[in-house]
């Protein structure tokens, strides 16, 4: 019996194809002090796509016409925001070729580097080769592109925190990738750009509290650059007011009586608190320039600033203001301290209608008995401080015709309406209000009184007028 061997021959067949690339993406983080500095964003050299092959350019119908590499958006004319409908234009971000493998391409025989460009929907040239391969190749390796953002562009447009993207191809099969994306990565960020740390306030005239309208001061212009929407925060470091009268007396006030608000329409008017308050009339949105700016301001009552405000001394408090995204995950603070100084000043006004005090003396009576009579209303006194008022007179006899006589000033006894006390009139000067506090505009009646002995000391004088100046000054406590 034969015996027959059979040999299967299995074929083995091994398919080889090209290693697939996967596509890797450009990310371009921009500072956030060229965003909010507006000044020029410049790349490091940024690897786009490698060669690993060749050394020359594509080259049509026997090398006499060059296949210029480019790139393409495929994606639109725009960068668009990965989480929202915003976008940047193209022309936000140019570009030029750096290197290829090292070093830049020949240029020799009409070779050329074109400028900064921009990314296009239409395909945009990133080298001119040789007019033939004559002129030269390029080294494998990274291709390594430059990139920029000009200053203008910071100015011109919105960069809202995110990435902004834009799909790109290229033409030259042997470099990898052919397609990837660009990216501008925009980071979150709030900065105070004004720094008005300090508000002094000088209040140096009475008038200022006998106005009917509310006083206004504003803390100056507040800019604030961000690539979020924010809120603006404050409130005050304590609920009161520090005060230290002009004497160095310590004391407070309650910070509600002052609001923060602003001029126009970005804060809403509130009263201050020691507790955050959202003064924002709207969320500040990011705008072209990525700066807001705005002016707070502090108001007062005309009656709370004339109630609290009017003794003379400093006043001082701090402001914390918060610029916080509407998230609130990130906040920027700044605080700025407040001090008002009320200089002191006072006033004494006599109404021109009480300018002349006259006693006539005619009857027996009017010897016998004195005379007395009270002026109302003729003084008008405004101290912002504790005070004492005295009296004097500027001689110390009374005058006829601008001639001195025998008739002594101490005949005549001088007080406050509603006091005890009667000065008998001299050249020094005689208190005549004791232990008086701030006033603004206070109407004093005052008493004027020639007793029985110094009316009986005027019997047998000259019929005629005898006549002496009288002076009102403060003393301050």
């Amino acid at each position: 019996m034969k015996t027959r061997s059979f040999f299967l021959a299995g074929i083995f067949t091994m398919f080889f194809g090209a290693p697939v690339m996967k596509a890797q993406d450009v990310y371009l983080s921009i500072p956030e002090n060229n965003i909010f500095n507006r000044t020029e964003f410049t790349s490091v050299p940024t690897r786009l796509m490698t060669n690993a092959n060749r050394t020359n350019w594509d080259y049509t119908f026997f090398g006499l016409a060059p296949v210029a590499p480019t790139f393409t958006s495929t994606s639109g004319p725009t960068f668009t925001h990965s989480s929202s409908l915003f976008t940047l234009p193209n022309s936000v971000l140019l570009w030029q070729l750096e290197s290829m493998g090292g070093q830049l391409p020949s240029v020799g025989l009409s070779g050329s580097l074109p400028g900064f460009q921009f990314f296009s929907t239409s395909a945009v040239r990133w080298f001119e080769p040789p007019t033939t391969a004559l002129g030269g190749g390029f080294n494998r390796g990274n291709i390594n592109f430059t990139f920029k953002i000009p200053a203008s562009q910071f100015t011109a447009n919105v960069f809202r925190a995110g990435n902004y993207s834009m799909d790109i191809t290229q033409n030259y099969n042997d470099f990898t990738p052919r397609n990837f994306k660009t990216i501008l990565v925009i980071p979150s960020s709030i900065r105070w750009v004004t720094t008005s740390l300090t508000k002094y306030i000088e209040i140096s005239s009475l008038n200022d509290y006998r106005s009917t309208s509310a006083r206004v001061w504003d803390l100056g212009n507040t800019e604030i650059a961000h690539t979020v929407d924010f809120n603006f925060w404050a409130k005050a470091a304590a609920n009161t007011v520090q005060f230290t009268s002009s004497k160095g007396v310590p004391g407070t006030r309650n910070i509600a009586s002052i609001k923060l608000g602003s001029n126009g329409s970005a804060l809403t008017t509130k009263a201050l608190s020691a507790n955050f308050q959202n003064f924002s009339a709207a969320n500040f949105s990011v705008v072209a320039g990525n700066r807001n700016s705005f002016t707070p301001e502090l108001y007062v009552s005309a009656e709370d600033f004339k109630n609290y405000f009017f003794e003379a001394g400093t006043y001082t408090f701090e402001l914390n203001f918060n610029a916080a995204s509407t998230d609130n995950s990130i906040n920027s603070l700044q605080n700025t301290a407040v001090q008002l100084k009320v200089l002191p000043r006072s006033e004494i006004t006599i109404p021109s209608s009480g300018r002349n005090v006259n006693f006539n003396f005619n009857t027996a009576a009017h010897y016998t008995n004195g005379q007395s009579q009270t002026i109302p209303n003729q003084i008008i006194l405004s101290n912002n401080e504790s005070f004492e008022l005295y009296v004097k007179s500027d001689e110390n006899y009374f005058k006829k015709g601008g001639v001195q006589t025998n008739i002594n000033s101490n005949i005549l006894q001088i007080g406050v309406d509603g006091s005890s006390v009667n000065a008998p009139l001299s050249k020094t000067p005689q208190k005549i209000l004791f232990n008086g506090t701030p006033v603004l505009d206070q109407e004093l009646n005052v008493r004027y009184t020639i007793p029985p002995a110094g009316a009986q000391s005027l019997v047998g004088k000259e019929n005629t007028t005898y006549s002496i100046n009288v002076f009102y000054s403060f003393t301050a406590l």
